[in-house]
C-alpha cells in the first residue's frame, strides 16, 4: 500500500494530504525528461569539443597524409619541370641548330596559363592553397610537355628530310675551278668597274671564257630565267628549298627553263658577258631566307681545307669586281 504524503499549509497552520493525480505525474515526468535531455546535450557538446572520436582522429590522419602527398607531388613536379626545361634548352640550342630550324618562341611554350580562374572549385577544400598550387603546376607542365612533344615530332620530320636538305644546300663551286685560277672577286666592298666607286659586292665573280659550263650548286627547282640589257644581263635563280636560293648572272646562254628540277652539278647555263659586265665571268650569289650571304662559306663539298684557304685569299685580294 502506497503511503500518503502530506505538505504543510502555512495559512491554515496544518498539514494537507497531497493528492497524486495522473496530470500532475505526467507534468513532473516531462520536466524531468527535459532537464535530462538538456544535460545530455550539454555533456555531448563538451565531450565533442575536448575529446576526439576515433572517426575524427582517422579523418585528421587522412587529411595530414593527403597534405603530405600533395607536398611530395609538388616537389616531384618541380623536378620534372627542371628536366623538361633542360629538354627545351637542348631542343632550341642543339637539335634545331643541327637541322637549321628556328627555335620555338617562349610565348608559345608559356602560353595559355592566364585568364579565367579554373581552380575556383578547389578554394573550399582544406589546404586549398597547396592543392591549387599543385594543380596549376601540373597544368603548366602538361602544356609544356605537349608543346615539346609536337616539337620532337617536327624534328623527326626534319631528320627524315635531312638527306634531302644536304643535297639541296649549295655546296660546290658553280664552275669548274679546281685550280682556283678563275676566282676573280669575292664578297664585300669592292671598286665598281663602271662607276669607280666603293660598293658592296653581294656575291663572288668567277672569270672564265664565254661558253664555260655553269653548274647548279645544289638540288632544286629553277625559279627565274630572265634577260635584261643591264644588271645581270641574263641570269638564272634556283630555289633549293629549306630557305636557300642561288643566282647565276651574266650568262651567255640558258640550258634550263622555269619550273625545271635540277640536281647538284646539272649544267644550267654558260658563262657570258651580258649586262653590266667588264669581261666574261659568272656572278654568283647565295641567299638564305631571302638574305644574301657570303658564298665562300658553302664550298665544303669540293675543296680541301688548303684549297679553301687559297680561294679566300684570292677572292679577298681582288680590289675590283667584274660587275
Amino acid at each position: 500500500m502506497v503511503k500518503a504524503k502530506y505538505k504543510f499549509n502555512p495559512e491554515t497552520l496544518s498539514y494537507v494530504k497531497v493528492e497524486h493525480n495522473f496530470k500532475a505525474k505526467l507534468s513532473r515526468l516531462l520536466i524531468l525528461f527535459s532537464v535530462s535531455l538538456m544535460m545530455g546535450i550539454i555533456m555531448l557538446v563538451v565531450f565533442l569539443q575536448f575529446y576526439e572520436t576515433p572517426k575524427t582522429r582517422s579523418l585528421e590522419r587522412e587529411n595530414k597524409r593527403l597534405a603530405t602527398q600533395y607536398e611530395l607531388m609538388f616537389k616531384n613536379l618541380q623536378d620534372v619541370e627542371k628536366v623538361l626545361g633542360d629538354l627545351q634548352e637542348r631542343d632550341d640550342n642543339l637539335y634545331r641548330v643541327i637541322f637549321e630550324a628556328d627555335p620555338i618562341p617562349n610565348s608559345v611554350r608559356k602560353a595559355g596559363f592566364g585568364g579565367i580562374n579554373k581552380y575556383a572549385q578547389l578554394e573550399t577544400l582544406d589546404n586549398s592553397k597547396l592543392v591549387i598550387k599543385t594543380a596549376r603546376k601540373l597544368d603548366i607542365i602538361s602544356k609544356q610537355a605537349y608543346v615539346q612533344s609536337k616539337s620532337y615530332d617536327e624534328l623527326v620530320t626534319l631528320a627524315m628530310d635531312k638527306e634531302k636538305m644536304l643535297a639541296s644546300i649549295p655546296a660546290i663551286m658553280p664552275i669548274s675551278n679546281k685550280d682556283l685560277k678563275r676566282t676573280a672577286s669575292g664578297w664585300g666592298f669592292r671598286i665598281d668597274p663602271i662607276y669607280k666607286i666603293r660598293r658592296f659586292h653581294h656575291g663572288m665573280d668567277f672569270s672564265a671564257p664565254i661558253g664555260t659550263e655553269v653548274y647548279s650548286t645544289g638540288d632544286g627547282v629553277v625559279k627565274e630565267v630572265k634577260t635584261s640589257r643591264s644588271g645581270f644581263g641574263r641570269w638564272i635563280v634556283v630555289d633549293h628549298g629549306f630557305g636557300y636560293q642561288t643566282l647565276y648572272g651574266h650568262l651567255n646562254e640558258f640550258n634550263v627553263k622555269v619550273g625545271q628540277k635540277v640536281k647538284r652539278g646539272s649544267i644550267i647555263g654558260f658563262v657570258g658577258n651580258a649586262g653590266k659586265s667588264t669581261g666574261p665571268h659568272l656572278h654568283y650569289e647565295v641567299h638564305k631566307n631571302d638574305k644574301a650571304v657570303n658564298p665562300q662559306f658553302y664550298y665544303f663539298k669540293d675543296l680541301t681545307p688548303e684549297e679553301y684557304d687559297r680561294m679566300i685569299a684570292l677572292s679577298t685580294n681582288a680590289g675590283q669586281s667584274y660587275d
